[in-house]
């Protein structure tokens, strides 16, 4: 019996949203496609038995969950130091750069790691992470540049970006994602989209305030008359730090129901809020992947976005693509932007319906099984 032993930590601590769906959605699909005499073992750090319990819940038909000795921030930092905590890895996967990363052999007793570079922020834009995990990022990823048996990137951007700060050579691998499998519209959207408040007609977005994420030029961009007073609804937080969307909003001279920050949606109600949109606008300056437009796919929305290298090749002309700001003094540039490509949509029935029969199409080439397939086959290969 072959085993991939993968690290599934992220499920088990407070991961960033989009690690923990990844992690999860992949490890599922992992064990519902392993190959004849192969099985998937969870691994954790040291976390209590209730935690341990929940991962097998999750995770049905894994073949077991291992307990780690140390827990997350002492064995972020073991591995960081190169210590041979849980014993040799065997075959094994990392969602994350959460790995032990170390000197290993293929030889007597085969041993393999692969770790997943999910963007290049802590290299482009380290603020949007914080100093301590851009540190740890640039720290695990040159001893993957050392260790790593493969290194799995989403899109050919990131390992195009990869390649100007680290060189990894031939091990790149492009895995991308997938939507949930739970963002699918409920029996109740009625009941949902009456207590979300949701209007007849809107924008919607996903993100927050923070500068990399393009959401204040879109916010003004409302306020333009090519608009045409479009409400604008936003699946993320009003405030970060002292900025805030309805903050924006207001300085932009909109309304008070003109943006509204709907805060963080579960899958039920981001279905029934992305089923009804009007449009899906994606305005973020820097991403890996951009699963938020994948998302929008699902439900063939018409989709605009930035052209980040990343959500253009995602896109595959399937989308609206707007220039980026060359600078922060090119902010008001951009918001004209989105307020010309966002009229665009709404005042071109023809453009709008083929963005909404592309998005269907598109939607069809992301499948977390298929991802699996292929880490699966990575594995064989290696």
């Amino acid at each position: 019996m072959t085993t991939l032993r993968v690290i599934v930590d992220d499920l088990v601590v407070d991961a960033p949203q989009g690690a923990r769906r990844y992690t999860e959605e992949l490890t599922r699909q992992l064990i519902l496609t392993a190959p004849r005499n192969c099985d998937v073992e969870a691994i954790v750090s040291a976390v209590p038995d209730q935690q341990l319990d929940e991962v097998r819940t999750r995770l049905p038909g894994v073949a077991t969950v291992t307990r780690l000795p140390l827990a997350r921030r002492e064995l972020a930092l073991a591995w960081q130091s190169g210590l041979a905590v849980g014993g040799p890895p065997g075959i094994l996967h990392a969602p994350t750069l959460l790995a032990p990363l170390r000197r290993h052999s293929q030889l007597d007793a085969p041993e393999q790691v692969a770790v997943t570079i999910h963007d290049t922020l802590a290299w482009t834009h380290p603020d949007a992470l914080g100093t301590p995990t851009t540190l740890w990022t640039k720290a695990m990823a040159k001893r993957a540049r050392k260790h790593a048996d493969a290194i799995v990137v989403p899109t050919h951007a990131v390992a195009d970006r990869l390649a100007d700060v680290l060189d990894f050579g031939d091990r790149i691998r492009v895995i991308g994602g997938a939507p949930a499998t739970t963002l699918r519209v409920p029996a109740d959207a009625d009941e949902r989209a009456e207590r979300l408040g949701l209007p007849e007609r809107y924008a919607f977005t996903l993100g927050s305030v923070e500068p990399r994420k393009g959401l204040a030029p879109l916010i003004r961009a409302m306020a333009r008359p090519e608009v045409q007073d479009l409400p604008l609804l936003i699946a993320g937080p009003d405030r970060v730090g002292e900025r805030s969307a309805t903050g924006v909003a207001a300085a932009a001279g909109l309304p008070e129901d003109r943006v509204r920050a709907l805060g963080r949606l579960e899958d039920a109600d981001l279905a029934v809020a992305l089923d009804r949109a009007t449009l899906f606008v994606f305005p973020s300056l820097a991403e890996g992947f951009g699963l938020p437009i994948v998302e929008a796919f699902k439900f063939g929305l018409p989709v605009i976005h930035s052209d980040d290298p990343a959500l253009v090749e995602v896109a595959a002309g399937s989308s609206l693509v707007v220039e980026r700001p060359a600078s922060t003094e090119d902010d008001a540039a951009y918001t004209e932007r989105l307020a010309e490509a966002i009229g665009r949509v709404l005042t071109d029935d023809e453009l709008s319906s083929r963005l909404r029969v592309l998005a269907a199409d598109r939607a069809r080439a992301f499948s977390w099984r298929d991802s699996a397939e292929r880490v699966w086959q990575l594995h064989a290969d290696l």
